[in-house]
């Protein structure tokens, strides 16, 4: 019982989950079709009129590969689809006619209006199995080179194919479909190799077709990702020092006092003491000296009323340079401490 649950949830979510797909934004699209069509061999009572004798006989059709061609419009809900029709269908073959000497050569006309409901199965993705089954009108001439005559009838097809979305605009298909009608009734007159003839009868008329469409799909673009929010800078103070020193000015302690004032607004908050230096003197002595420069910054704002759990202090030497100097340069703006407060 829980595995046929999960399989009908994973039924249900396909469509939506497909969505997120990039290659079928759903929505109109309209294309052209054709192919290969066979019809069905078939054995029928016809009702034949020579000179001078009206007889009933069974006329068997053999039929040639013909060929079909089309279009559609139609709508993609991405997974069901639903599509309005239009295929011209042409076949020929040989009849046998009780009364009439030889075969005869016929043929067999289909125009078909046709309502589709399809479904895509991993719709959006690159290759797209589907199903589906139409129900239309179809409007037929039947005959031979010497008369025809039309017929109309009911219409109805099922589908099963394999969709290769090439992008976003276009889908190549390539599909089988059973076709076929209610029995269509025919009635004409012919007077092929000099036997003048009527034939009356109702033909079946099935029909196998293997064919292969292209469509340009016009729905909208996957919508762009909305931009990022933008990134709000925490609350950051910076004291500068005076060469090789690690002492406070006045001016440094009024910025200090602003960052502790700025701390204990913001309540519940963490900061950060990155002391830097310039790139004059040693690396591991500029290491040791940035590390001080953050220490007394720390006092300084433990003297304010920060908690020093609060505080973390990091030496970070001649890394991270404000201003962009050779080595043995004596940059006032890079001997700092820059508090963050988080």
């Amino acid at each position: 019982m829980k595995k046929a649950l999960i399989a009908a949830a994973a039924l249900v979510a396909l469509p939506m989950a497909s969505q997120a797909q990039s290659l079928q934004p759903g929505g109109f699209y309209i294309g052209a079709e054709g192919g290969l069509n066979w019809l069905l061999n078939n054995s029928f009572t016809a009702t034949v009129a020579v000179p001078g004798t009206v007889a009933s006989g069974t006329v068997n059709g053999t039929y040639n590969t013909g060929w079909l061609a089309g279009g559609m419009i139609g709508y993609d809900f991405i997974g069901p689809r639903v599509e309005l029709e239009g295929v011209y269908r042409a076949n020929t073959g040989t009849l046998t006619v009780p009364g009439v000497a030889g075969s005869v050569n016929g043929f067999v006309n289909q125009v078909s209006i046709m309502a589709n409901l399809l479904y895509d199965f991993n719709a959006g993705g690159t290759i797209v199995p589907y199903v589906g089954a139409g129900a239309g009108v179809a409007f037929l001439t039947a005959g031979d080179s010497g008369g025809s005559a039309g017929a109309t009838a009911f219409a109805y097809q099922a589908i099963a194919g394999l969709g290769w979305n090439i992008d976003t605009m276009f889908r190549v298909n390539l599909e089988g479909r059973y076709y076929g009608t209610t029995t269509p009734t025919y009635a004409y007159s012919s007077n092929l190799g000099g036997t003048p003839y009527t034939l009356s009868a109702s033909i079946p008329n099935q029909n196998f077709s293997l064919m292969a469409s292209i469509q340009l799909k016009f729905g909208d673009a996957p919508a762009a990702a909305p931009p990022p929010p933008p990134v709000v800078a925490p609350p950051s103070f910076m004291v500068f020092f005076d060469w090789d020193r690690s002492n406070l000015s006045a001016q440094a302690l009024n910025t200090i006092k602003q960052a502790a004032q700025a701390y204990k607004t913001k309540g519940n908050a963490r900061i950060t003491a990155t002391g830097h230096t310039d790139t004059s003197g040693p690396e591991a002595y500029n290491m040791a000296l940035s590390l001080r420069r953050a220490n007394t910054v720390k006092d300084a704002l433990v003297r304010e009323g920060v908690p020093a759990t609060a505080i973390a202090v990091i030496g970070r030497g001649e890394a991270g340079l404000l201003v962009k100097t050779a080595d043995g340069v004596r940059e006032p703006q890079n001997r700092r401490v820059e508090i963050v407060i988080q």
